[in-house]
């Protein structure tokens, strides 16, 4: 199966207007990224940019994905809800434009009771845009989508 031709809704719990990863572009044991093209329509644009909390939704939508992926392509079930446990070392370099694609990298450092940790990084055409370490708390409870 070719990675970039599934749509990315059938990996999250969220749904539209609150998608802000545009699709998944790999997918490995330990790495997982997406491309995401900022439009005007985006609810996280204000003033033509993307805001902080845009960004740091995209890394944790990118998290998404990721165990979407996993769960229905590789353990065969539905798709499980997650939710934010932390957030460390945030940097934000820049705020992508309107018009960009920003790629996302996510690189799971640990997996244990139900908690993932990640290293995340977002670039743009332009360089950095973010980087972040994020703790992601998997729920049991299944998506209703």
């Amino acid at each position: 199966m070719e990675i970039e031709k599934i749509d990315i809704h059938e990996l999250l719990p969220q749904q539209e207007p609150f998608v802000m990863v545009g699709r998944m572009t790999h997918f490995d044991e330990k790495e997982t990224r997406t491309a995401t093209r900022i439009t005007e329509g985006n609810i996280m644009v204000e003033d033509g940019v993307f805001t902080p909390s845009g960004i740091v939704e995209n890394i944790a939508q990118t998290c998404a994905a990721r165990i979407g992926y996993v769960n229905k392509y590789i353990r065969r079930k539905g798709i499980q809800l997650g939710f934010i446990g932390a957030i460390r070392n945030l940097r934000i370099h820049r705020h992508p434009h309107v018009g960009e694609t920003i790629e996302t990298s996510v690189v799971t450092l640990q997996e244990v009771f139900g908690m993932t940790l990640v290293s995340a990084t977002v670039t743009g055409p332009d360089g950095p845009v973010a980087e972040a370490e994020m703790k992601i708390a998997i729920s049991d409870t299944e998506s209703q989508n």
